[in-house]
């Protein structure tokens, strides 16, 4: 099983659509940014604190950069 595979079988699992690629794409984004501003630990946690929030991949985006570049 490939990545998008896992990701489409658990998202399927948790009753969700799969994710789209736009919002795959700035996750991954999102993920590197926290991992290189900070540790490699911060990049799923703060994945996750995303989906708690309730905002976009890309809004979140914009507030990691705001983070890195202060």
């Amino acid at each position: 099983m490939d990545a998008q595979e896992w990701i489409s079988t658990f998202a399927a699992r948790l009753g969700l659509e799969p994710i789209a690629q736009a919002d795959i794409d700035a996750l991954l984004d999102l993920a590197s940014v926290a991992a290189h501003t900070s540790e490699r630990l911060a990049a799923p946690l703060t994945c996750y604190l995303v989906g708690r929030a309730g905002i976009t991949p890309t809004e979140a985006k914009a507030i990691a950069d705001d983070i890195a570049a202060s």
